[in-house]
This record gives C-alpha cells, structure tokens and sequence, in this order.
C-alpha cells in the first residue's frame, strides 16, 4: 500500500487521497516531536493550560465543518458528530481546570515521619497514540489533552478511513498556537507503525481498538520495555433484572445498541433478561428496534446510519450468518438490502449460545444479542461469562441493589444503572481481562505517562 483512500460508506464515493509516509520520514516526526517536548516540559502546568483551553475554542470554531468531515469519513450520524465536538472540548477544559491540581507535587514525609518528602509527576516524552475511526477526534483527544497536560508530546497514528479528521484536527492545534511538533499525525503503514514502537525517542504507547490488534501491540511494546495503555473491544452485557422498570430498559437499550452506528466499545451489545420480564422486554425491544429508521446520515430523521466500511459491513454479515447457524433465532433485520452505501438494519438475535460470535465475541454495529436468564443471580453469571470487561449496565428499581451489584460482583471496568452513556470526562475509562487496562479521564489519564518521582529531602 503505497496511499491510503478514504471512502464514504453513505454514498461509496472517493473522498480523498493521501500518500503514505516514508519511515524517514515518520522518524523525523518523532525526532521534531521530541524536541517540541524538551521546551514543552520546562512550562508549569498553569502555564499550559491557555493552550487547553485555545483548542477547545478552536474545536468549538470548525465544529460543522469536524462533523461534516467525521460524517462523510465513518457514516456516523451528523448530529453524533457536532456531539462528539463538544465532547472533546469539554475535555481540553477540563483537563486545563484539573490538571494543575491532578499533577502537583505531593507533600509527604520519609524517615518516620521526621523529614520532608515530595512526589513529583514528571513527563517522560514522546507518546505513540495507535486510534481507531469510530469515534475520529474524541479517540485521539482524550490521549492528546491528558498527556500535553502532563508535559508530554503525542504522535498519532490514526485509522486509514478517517485520516482527514486526524489531520482536521491538526490543523486546528496549530492554529491554536500549540507549539510546532508537540502533536503530529504519521500515514504509515503497520510495518512501519511497528518500527515507531520500537524508536528510542518513544517513551509510551497507547491504544484503542481490537483485542487481536492490543495482543501485537501490547506485546511489541512490552519486547521494547514501553508502557502501553489499551482500551480494547467488549461486548457489554445489559442486565434486565426481576424488579427492572422494562418500559425505561427496552427505551434506553435500543438507545445504547444503536448509539454511532452500534460502533462504539461501550454499546450495550448483550441484553442479559431474567425469565420473570424475558417476554416483555423482547416484544417491546424487538418493536423499536425494527421502528429504526435508517437512511442518510447527514439527516435530522436519521435514526441510524452505514456501518464505517465494507469490511465492517462483511464482518458483521458473517458474525450474524455464524450466530444463527449455531441456534440463535433472527427477530429483526438481519437481512441487508443491496443498495448503495453500507447500510446494515438494526437486528436482534435472541437465544444467543456460547460458541457463537452473538454471545463470545464483539458485534460492532446495530445488531443485539438477548441471552434469557433464569433469574437475578444467572444473570450476573452470563454478565461474566466473557473474556471481555469494559463496561455494562443493569437496570433495578433497586439502585441500593444495582450498586452492591455493580461495586462488588460486576467484573467490568464501567457500570451504568438504569441509564447508557458512552464516557464523561469527569471519571475514568478502562476496563478489565481482553478488554484491556489503564485508565483514560477522571484525571486518571494525566498520570498514565508520567514518572511519579521520590524526592527525599534532609
């Protein structure tokens, strides 16, 4: 592959065309980027905040045009778009408002109390940032803010279909004043992605994406002794329990299977019902789910858009195929017309067995697998029977219940109780086993790629 071509999954048509880089080339990036953090490192961090905050307003000035460009690059819907705009200049702020407090040296005391100590948190370089296209600027910003916050620089290397947006968003840093080399964006293939985890200058890698994609990557930095942070796939379990209010659940999963397409790591994906509301849940979910109205993304009555790519749409084809050759029953969808752009129905699966990818595996799109359980506790069980853990929800009318639930027995990284929601950037996000680990937001973000410094004084 010498070029990378993106597409627009609405309408098939070339949107542009970008040559790829050479590795001298992308090793000058990284060497630019490390001399940008050599003077970036000397700011305080109140004195890096304005920076924060000049981007957020430069998010905010080409917001239709960022939604636009995200739209025409991955399908997602137009209004999901100006969202995730927002979104992100949310988080600059509150990275510029935190920061300062998240990251300042610690008092403490060593030698029984006797003598003074302090913690510093101090940046370490140059951060590697390996982004996935369903979410085009929030992927790389809730990297990007944290770690320019902590003194770092950041080099992107983002998904092929929505290079425009990465480097949208380059734009707009430099325009806000955000020094020369401190964020870059390389187009490179995997070969040389692979070299950029091993350069010396790299100090850290982080990653969101696949569990196959985080194994190769976390392994390649761990063989070169970097830290990596990845947030991997999942595939969210739903818990309807006995005392669920069924009217709020069927309402609020429909929302959260379909929410950007059904392409997002935190969609509920797996709608664990017990037996005691199982029929009238399935009958009310599987009613609004076949009313989804899907067409033009760029439409306000859109309810739902094109997956991101022909791959996507294949795989999704294929996983739907398996799931039902292997006893799942097809309520909804499933049946993709042929027709211009990738557009695949919003689906239900019910009866969805272990072995099959509607029950192991992480269905990205609008296609949702019911698991029946015989009551609350078979629930929590085929809620953990994954090797994924990123997030999940239960619905109760119980929330004292829901929270035991949740705190104590829900093997996941984020629970949400009678409510969907994809992140915030007030607490943290990250999950557990193939799901990945390290946190992103709460302030956790900030200290991911820092060196936490012991200094004893007399």
């Amino acid at each position: 592959m010498t070029k990378i071509t993106t597409i627009n999954p609405a309408t098939e048509e070339t949107i542009a065309s970008y040559e790829l880089m050479s590795k001298e080339a992308a090793f000058e990036k990284i060497d630019a980027a490390h001399t940008a953090f050599l003077g970036w490192r000397e700011k305080t961090h109140e004195a890096r905040a304005p920076y924060l905050r000049d981007i957020a307003s430069g998010l905010r000035d080409n917001a239709e045009e960022l939604a636009q460009l995200m739209t025409a690059e991955t399908g997602k819907l137009l209004r999901d778009g100006l969202t995730e705009v927002e979104l992100c200049a949310q988080i600059f702020e509150y990275t510029a408002d935190k920061g300062p407090t998240e990251l300042a040296d610690e008092e403490r005391t060593h030698s029984g109390g006797k003598k003074r100590s302090i913690v510093a948190y101090s940046p370490v370089g140059v951060i590697y940032s390996i982004q996935p296209w369903n979410f085009p600027i929030y992927q790389p910003v809730r990297v990007l803010a944290a770690n320019l916050m902590a003194g770092n620089a950041v080099i992107l290397k983002h998904a092929a279909l929505c290079t425009g947006s990465g480097l949208k968003l380059l734009d707009i840093c430099s325009k806000a004043g955000l020094p020369e080399g401190l964020f870059d964006v390389l187009l490179i293939d995997h070969d040389v992605s692979d070299e950029i985890i091993e350069h010396d200058r790299i100090r850290g890698v982080t990653m969101t994406g696949s569990d196959k994609a985080g194994r190769h990557i976390g392994q390649k930095a761990t063989q070169n002794l970097k830290k990596s942070v990845l947030e991997l796939g999942s595939n969210d379990a739903y818990l309807v329990l006995d005392d669920a209010d069924v009217e709020l659940a069927i309402k609020t999963c429909v929302q959260g299977r379909i929410y950007n397409n059904g392409e997002t790591c935190v969609s509920a994906k797996r709608f664990v019902v017990t037996e005691a509301v199982y029929d009238e849940f399935v009958s009310g979910f599987v009613d609004q789910m076949k009313a989804i109205t899907m067409g033009d993304p760029t439409s306000e009555d859109t309810q739902l858009g094109p997956v991101s790519s022909q791959e996507q749409f294949d795989t999704l084809v294929e996983q739907v195929e398996k799931s039902i050759a292997g006893g799942a029953q097809l309520l909804c969808g499933g049946d993709p017309a042929e027709s211009v752009g990738q557009y695949f129905p919003a689906t239900v699966l019910a009866n969805c067995q272990p072995g099959t990818p509607a029950y192991d595996d992480e269905l990205f799109g609008p296609v949702a697998s019911i698991i029946k359980a015989r009551d609350n506790e078979d629930a929590m069980r085929i809620a953990n029977d994954s090797r994924y853990g990123l997030g999940g929800g239960i619905f109760s009318r119980d929330e004292d219940k829901a929270l035991r639930l949740a705190r104590d027995h829900f093997d996941t990284g984020m629970i949400r109780i009678n409510s969907f929601g994809a992140a915030d950037p007030n607490m943290p996000f990250g999950g557990v086993k193939d799901s990945g680990f390290g946190r992103e937001h709460g302030g956790f973000g900030m200290k991911e790629f820092i060196n936490v410094k012991s200094i004893y004084l007399p």
